[in-house]
């Protein structure tokens, strides 16, 4: 549903763009409602796990050694089947804290193992989930009502968390997941959280996936109607910067400057939510290398060692 990668939508993987754009536009006087049901499955579907880049592969195949350190947990939710691989300290035992890791859209927890590194050498135990649809995990479709519920289903058997960490798409999904956003899913509670090239206002991406499959006006309002036939909630309700003041948990915002899927502007934003956010710029880092920027990783790291964190921990 929320679609960070707003780039992505420019290919439409499987479709022409023109033909999916005619099609809209015949539906938006025949079936706009119809219409928009099929914008948003179109917006939710997940990439193909099988068109994955030479040099993706390669990657993945580096970090099988890595992976196997983890043992695999297959669970459920309302909404179907995912995984999470539970990363022990390098010493054994349980760790003195659990960390809850989200990657974004199109990647998978294997990309998130620069900070799964650098939580375990803080003596933490750390979860890292692969959402709907993606990495180990099952389907095709992903939603924010789909992610939150896999969340607080890893929470309810792997947790509690002391602290939730977000890469892009991952970053809106730990902040909806503490507010508590999906109608009929309790927050999930974590003493900290930390959003790394996250969104702002989802409003902003529908409205640009709105754009460039050239819907109508009532097949647009169609289309947003779904967020709340599937969230309970309107789209309008999710935007980060709303959504942390009412959190009172400390927050850390890690953007770099020169991230060209989701804006800086957008960490901006995130930041006037109240002191308790605070925003840390990583130059040059772009949307994706962020994760592997020994700058960004270790700064999750030293929110982690922060005193207060380790008091309330305690």
């Amino acid at each position: 549903m929320f679609r960070i990668e707003q780039n992505k939508a420019r290919k439409m993987v499987s479709f022409p763009l023109q033909l999916v754009r005619s099609l809209f536009a015949i539906a938006e006087h025949a079936a706009p409602r119809l219409a928009g049901r099929a914008a948003f499955a179109l917006f939710c579907r997940t990439p193909n796990p099988r068109r994955v880049s030479p040099r993706a592969r390669e990657a993945l195949r580096a970090a099988e050694p890595f992976m196997m350190e983890a043992r695999r947990h297959w669970l459920t939710s309302d909404y179907g089947h995912f995984v999470c691989h539970e990363f022990r300290p390098p010493a054994g035992g349980r760790g003195w804290a659990t960390a809850l890791v989200v990657h974004g859209w199109g990647s998978r927890g294997e990309h998130m193992r620069a900070i799964i590194e650098e939580l375990r050498g803080k003596g933490m135990r750390v979860v890292a989930l692969d959402l709907p649809g993606h990495g180990a995990s099952t389907g095709r479709r992903l939603n924010m009502a789909m992610a939150v519920a896999a969340v607080k289903t890893a929470e309810l058997w792997l947790g509690p968390f002391s602290i939730m960490v977000g890469h892009s798409l991952g970053g809106a999904v730990v902040v909806n997941a503490a507010v508590g956003s999906i109608e009929g899913i309790a927050p999930v509670a974590a003493q900290r959280l930390v959003t790394i090239s996250a969104p702002n206002a989802m409003q902003n991406v529908f409205d640009s996936f709105a754009r460039h499959c050239g819907l109508g006006r009532s097949t647009r309002d169609a289309f947003y109607a779904e967020v709340e036939r599937v969230t309970g909630r309107p789209l309008r309700a999710f935007e980060g910067a709303a959504q942390l003041t009412r959190l009172s948990v400390p927050v850390l915002v890690l953007h770099a400057p020169d991230d060209r899927e989701v804006s800086a502007a957008d960490a901006e934003a995130l930041c006037r939510a109240g002191p308790h956010v605070e925003r840390i710029w990583v130059e040059g880092a772009g949307h994706r290398r962020i994760l592997s920027d020994r700058r960004a990783v270790m700064q999750v790291g030293e929110f982690m060692a922060r005193p207060f964190f380790l008091a309330a921990a305690q």
